[in-house]
C-alpha cells in the first residue's frame, strides 16, 4: 500500500527513538522484499519470542527481524500462504463476531482475514504471558489490517487499540466515478454505494474497524470530514503525516545533489531515445507524475491533455526546449520490453566504443608529446578505430520510435493513460517537443533500468505535477 508504506518508513526513526526496544510493526511476510530490507535476528523480548514460537508450533511461518531503513525499528511478519488452509475456518469465526462475509473471489479480503487472524492469535498469545498486564497498544492501519482489531475486541484482549485511515475506501470509488464527491458528502446512501461498486464487505470491514477501536484517527481534516460522512465515526485526534526529509545545511549541497541524479535520469534518456537523441540534454526539462493508478482521481487525464497542448505550444514556437515527462505508476506488466533493454545496452556499448578509441588516442597523443611534437591528428586514429566507430554508429539505428512505456503492459489495449496517448498523438516523434515515458512500477535503487529511489529521482528531475481531485494527504505529492 504505496503511500501507507512511506508513512510508517518516514515515522520510523522517531517512533524508535522513543519507543526503543518496545516498538514492533507487525506485517505480511513476501520473500523478495525480506531478503533484501530485513536482516534476521533473534526477538530481545522473551514474551514475543514464546508468542512466536506458539505459533510456528502449529504450523504458521512468523519471521522476525529488523527492517533495513533509518530507525531500523523490528518487524514481525506472517507468512499468509503457511496459514492459508485456516481460511475457511477463520472466515467463519469472522462472520460470528461481525457478521460480515467475505466472497471467495476477493483475494485481498480473503488476505486480510488470515493477516488479520494471525495478528490477533498474536496478540492473544502475548497477552496471556503477562500476570501484571503491561500495557500493549496496536495501531492498525487501513482497512487491510482491521481484522485483527475486530478480533482482539471480540476477543476482550487487554490490548489499547488504534485504527487509523488514511483514505476511505467509499470515498476513493465515489470520487474515481466523476461524481462531485465534497459538495455532496452529506447526500450519500452509503450502503447502497459500497453495493453497486461490490465493496460492500471491504467497506463493513472498514466501518466495523473504525467503531471497535478504542481511538480512531485519520491523516488530515478532509479525511475527518469524510470519515465522519462515510463511516459515522469523527476521528479522535488527526495526525497529519509528515515528511522525514533531510534538512540541507547549505543551498550548494542541494544543487549537487539534485545535478547528480539528474546526471542518472539523462543517462536513462540518452539509452531510451538512441538514434533519436537530436534534442540537447542540457536544454530539457523532466516532468513527472507518480502515485497510485487512479486514471482520474490521481488528475492523470488532465495532465496528458496539458502536455498535448504544451507540444502544440513549444512547436508553434519553434523552441529548442525539449520537456521528458515521467509518469510513474504501478500496473500489471510482464517485466521490462526489450527495445527498453536494448537501449540501455546500446548506451552501454557506445560508451565502451568510445573509452576505448579514448585511450589508445591518449596513449599515442602522450608518447607524441614526450618526442615534443604535436601529432598529425589525421593519423592518430587508424582504421581500425575508424571501423569500430562507424560500427557503434550502424547499432544507433533503429527503425521504430522510442518506446512510450519501459515494460510490456499485461491489458494495453485497454489501458487510459496509453488510449489517451494514442488518441493525443504523443508517440515520442522528432517533431514532438513532449516526450513521454510510462514507468508502470514503482521506482527501486536496484532497477536495471533506472536505478533511483523515488525521493531520489525526485530531486534529480524539474517539476511534479499532480493535478488530484481525491487527496486525503498526499504522500507523493
Amino acid at each position: 500500500v504505496g503511500g501507507i508504506y512511506t508513512v510508517i518508513q518516514t515515522k520510523a526513526k522517531i517512533t524508535a527513538d522513543e519507543w526503543g526496544e518496545n516498538y514492533f510493526l507487525v506485517g505480511p511476510y513476501f520473500e523478495h522484499n525480506v531478503k533484501t530490507q530485513v536482516e534476521a535476528c533473534e526477538p530481545p523480548n522473551p514474551a514475543v519470542k514464546k508468542a512466536m514460537d506458539t505459533m510456528k508450533s502449529q504450523g504458521c511461518e512468523v519471521f522476525f527481524g529488523r527492517w533495513l531503513i533509518e530507525g531500523s525499528p523490528y518487524v514481525l511478519l506472517f507468512d499468509i500462504g503457511s496459514a492459508a488452509w485456516n481460511l475457511d475456518k477463520w472466515k467463519g469465526e469472522f462472520w460470528d463476531v461481525s457478521n460480515i462475509g467475505i466472497p471467495f473471489h476477493d483475494r485481498e479480503a480473503n488476505d486480510a482475514v488470515i493477516f488479520g487472524s494471525l495478528t490477533a492469535w498474536f496478540l492473544k498469545e502475548l497477552s496471556c504471558q503477562f500476570d501484571d498486564k503491561p500495557n500493549i497498544i496496536a495501531h492498525f492501519h487501513e482497512w487491510q489490517a482491521g481484522v485483527g482489531l475486530i478480533l482482539s475486541r471480540s476477543q476482550k484482549l487487554p490490548v489499547a487499540t488504534i485504527f487509523t485511515t488514511h483514505a476511505t475506501l467509499l470515498g476513493r470509488y465515489l470520487c474515481a466515478a466523476s461524481i462531485d464527491f465534497y459538495n455532496n458528502l452529506d447526500q450519500f446512501d452509503i450502503d447502497k454505494e459500497a453495493g453497486e461498486r461490490q465493496i460492500y464487505h471491504r467497506y463493513c470491514m472498514e466501518r466495523a474497524s473504525v467503531h471497535c477501536a478504542h481511538v480512531f484517527t485519520t491523516v488530515s481534516q478532509i479525511t475527518a470530514i469524510e470519515a465522519e460522512h462515510m463511516l459515522k465515526r469523527n476521528p479522535d485526534v488527526v495526525t497529519p503525516n509528515g515528511l522525514n526529509i533531510k534538512k540541507f545545511s547549505a543551498m550548494h549541497e542541494f544543487q549537487n545533489l539534485h545535478s547528480m541524479y539528474k546526471a542518472r535520469i539523462q543517462e536513462f534518456i540518452r539509452g531510451h531515445f538512441y538514434g533519436h537523441l537530436d534534442f540537447s540534454l542540457e536544454k530539457t526539462l523532466f516532468f513527472f507524475i507518480a502515485g497510485r493508478y487512479e486514471f482520474s482521481n490521481k488528475g492523470a487525464d488532465m495532465f496528458l491533455e496539458a502536455l498535448s497542448r504544451l507540444n502544440f505550444l513549444l512547436r508553434v514556437h519553434k523552441t529548442d526546449v525539449t520537456v521528458v515527462v515521467f509518469f510513474i505508476m504501478p500496473a500489471k506488466t510482464n517485466n521490462f520490453n526489450v527495445e527498453t533493454l536494448k537501449g540501455q545496452a546500446v548506451r552501454k556499448q557506445l560508451w565502451d566504443t568510445a573509452q576505448s578509441v579514448k585511450e589508445k588516442f591518449g596513449k599515442k597523443l602522450y608518447n607524441a608529446l614526450l618526442k615534443g611534437e604535436i601529432p598529425d591528428l589525421n593519423k592518430i586514429l587508424d582504421r581500425d578505430d575508424i571501423t569500430i566507430m562507424k560500427r557503434a554508429i550502424f547499432s544507433t539505428q533503429r527503425h521504430c520510435l522510442p518506446p512510450v512505456t519501459t515494460h510490456n503492459m499485461i491489458d494495453d489495449g485497454n489501458d487510459p493513460i496509453l488510449n489517451t496517448i494514442r488518441r493525443i498523438g504523443l508517440f515520442n516523434n522528432r517533431t514532438d517537443r513532449v516526450k513521454v515515458i510510462v514507468h508502470p512500477e514503482f521506482l527501486s535503487s536496484t532497477s536495471p533500468l533506472l536505478p533511483l529511489d523515488y525521493e531520489e529521482f525526485v530531486r534529480g528531475c524539474h517539476l511534479g505535477v499532480f493535478p488530484s481531485y481525491y487527496e486525503p494527504w498526499g504522500y507523493t505529492p
